[in-house]
């Protein structure tokens, strides 16, 4: 097996390397952690950029507007991109991220001719309507009901920990279409819409986390009307459509973030060689084995984009093994961090603590380890339901 790059890689990571260098110089000011439309701003201007360049959905297909680069080629672009300190995808992660795909994997081709093309260009921001207040982890519970009129469904109910809707122009939202009973499964009776957020009905509160941001808001939909033309899959059909969009979540839309974790373990480690601390044995045995775990993630992370590739571009069930071990790992990295800076570690000046405190989340969301365990259990090992 050839493990080396083609020409064709290599040029392409000269090619973007260089486009980096030229235009990362001229980008303004990041705004501040709390000015959400000047995020949206800077977050979408730097998207129009990589429209413009030939660089925007390099992991989408072709016929979805995606530029249909190779799997190392999206690979690349992540090292290279990360390594160069370029914007993330940043308040549009779930238009790019979760709903962009899906709509591409899913949708009907006026829905992709809608939808995908702004998402691509920068033009609108999607948010996340899955999560409620009394389902917690057992998503298939929703009560947000959507009922059937005319050529609109009529959605009556709330949603929890809707990333960015107040700053969203879209929204992925999950709706129960038909009531749970005794001969219905619950999760048989799920659609999956795409609700604009300035539907009269919508009204959105921010909510803000242990660090002080405002990345999160619940949202009350009061006889919101959303066209049937909106649904994507099927009615009553949401729930295999969202197991599409949640294979997206937990197996790729992380992807970044690992190379992310890699430099700041390097940051890690000069740090403490600074400090003092690296004289820690303990200290020293932890970073060295994180940096394998990292890199072990890395390589899982190549197999599980290049599966993906093969499939369609929806990840399989391997995102689950992904999710489990990065969140776990992702949280050691920052507690590891707090042990490199000290009593500095306790300042929300500091960015590895704001990191540390994010970190908590990552055992809950896109899924939470305990439901990550049973899919793997279930549907990797082929292990008994439990009962």
């Amino acid at each position: 097996m050839d493990l080396t790059y083609t020409e064709e890689e290599q040029d392409f990571r000269a090619r973007l390397r260089a486009w980096l260098a030229e235009v990362l110089p001229e980008l303004p000011a990041r705004p501040s952690p709390d000015d959400w439309p000047g995020r949206r701003s800077y977050d979408l201007g730097w998207q129009r950029r990589l429209y413009d360049a030939g660089y925007a959905g390099l992991h989408w297909p072709v016929d979805a507007g995606g530029r249909g680069a190779t799997p190392t080629q999206h690979l690349i672009y992540l090292e290279e991109t990360e390594r160069a300190g370029a914007p993330y995808v940043g308040a549009n992660f779930v238009g790019l991220l979760h709903a962009g795909p899906t709509v591409a994997a899913e949708g009907t081709a006026e829905q992709r001719a809608r939808w995908l093309p702004p998402v691509l260009r920068g033009d609108e921001v999607w948010c996340q309507g899955f999560s409620e207040p009394d389902a917690g982890s057992d998503l298939a519970s929703l009560r947000t009901r959507a009922v059937r009129d005319g050529d609109a469904y009529v959605v009556t109910g709330s949603k929890i920990w809707t990333s960015h809707a107040e700053v969203a122009d879209w929204c992925e939202l999950l709706v129960r279409t038909a009531p749970a009973g005794p001969e219905v499964p619950k999760h048989r009776g799920i659609s999956w819409l795409a609700m604009p957020m300035d539907a009269p009905g919508v009204t959105v509160r921010p909510l803000r986390t242990l660090a002080g941001s405002t990345e999160f808001a619940e949202m009350f939909l009061d006889e919101v009307r959303v066209p049937v033309a909106n649904r994507v899959g099927g009615e009553n059909d949401g729930w295999r459509v969202t197991m599409v969009t949640l294979s997206f979540e937990r197996g790729t839309a992380f992807v970044g973030e690992v190379v992310a974790c890699r430099r700041t373990l390097g940051g890690l480690a000069r740090r403490a060689k600074a400090n003092g601390r690296w004289d820690d044995p303990v200290l020293r045995r932890r970073l060295g084995r994180l940096y394998g775990e990292f890199g072990a993630l890395w390589r899982l992370t190549q197999w599980n984009v290049s599966e993906s590739q093969g499939c369609g571009g929806v990840p399989g069930i391997g995102g689950s093994v992904f999710k489990l071990a990065y969140s776990h790992a992702r949280q050691e990295l920052y507690e590891a961090a707090a042990e490199v800076l000290g009593a500095a570690s306790l300042s929300l000046e500091e960015e590895w603590a704001l990191d540390r405190l994010s970190s908590l989340s990552y055992t809950i969301a896109a899924g939470t380890s305990q439901i990550q365990r049973n899919i793997v259990a279930e549907r990797i090992l082929g292990l008994p339901k439990g009962r």
